[in-house]
């Protein structure tokens, strides 16, 4: 197979504490099973929470977004669904209480910084949050995470403190309400997007047109 091309890139924007990009990117596992390598992914942050945050960056979890119980447990009732499909084990359904921020200021310095790396670290980042059940959002753990992927976890510390990166993240963040993301998980590829954790097949006509 040719090797893949920067515009041949499958883009996902995604949330971390969004159960439907955990159970899309197992779908992507399943579709790339088929292949003879991993498709190459361009990874794009996006802020589930962006319209519960204070001005200083936390979020107020009292804030009306609109979403009742009635929503929750329709959510899930869908990840438990796409959990059997998939055959995906998750210790827990939703992550309400756990802010991603810090993890998506992690994920998007390693994907820059080591970007042959990034691919392992987000999936671990995923995997200790749906799959071990930890919070994502604390520091010591990001660095615990980093550390098992074989990085340097002070380094990942000063990283979720720089204002700058920070700042880059959101800006990420801004760039993709502005190019019409309204929802995650979001992929797309030349042009043609598919929204939710989508079947492998339907992964396999986005990229390969089939």
């Amino acid at each position: 197979m040719a090797e893949s091309k920067t515009d041949d890139r499958l883009t996902v924007y995604s949330d971390y504490v969004c159960p439907f990009c955990y159970l899309g990117r197992k779908s992507l596992e399943r579709y790339e099973e088929n292949r003879d390598e991993e498709i190459a992914l361009d990874w794009h942050p996006f802020d589930l929470r962006s319209g519960k945050r204070n001005s200083d960056g936390s979020i107020d979890h009292g804030a009306d977004d609109g979403k009742d119980d009635a929503y929750y447990e329709q959510a899930r009732e869908n990840v438990r669904r796409l959990q059997e499909k998939y055959d995906v084990e998750m210790q827990q359904e939703i992550a309400t209480d756990i802010d991603s921020l810090n993890a998506q200021v992690a994920s998007f310095y390693v994907k820059e910084t080591y970007p042959e790396q990034w691919r392992t670290f987000d999936e671990a980042i995923l995997d200790a949050l749906w799959r071990e059940g930890k919070d994502i959002g604390d520091p010591v753990v990001l660095a615990e995470i980093a550390e098992n992927e074989g990085l340097d976890g002070d380094e990942i510390r000063q990283t979720i403190e720089d204002d700058n990166l920070r700042e880059r993240v959101h800006e990420n963040f801004a760039e993709a309400q502005q190019q019409g993301i309204t929802g995650v998980p979001t992929f797309t590829y030349e042009g043609y997007a598919a929204r939710g954790a989508v079947p492998p097949e339907q992964l396999e006509r986005l990229v390969e047109g089939v």
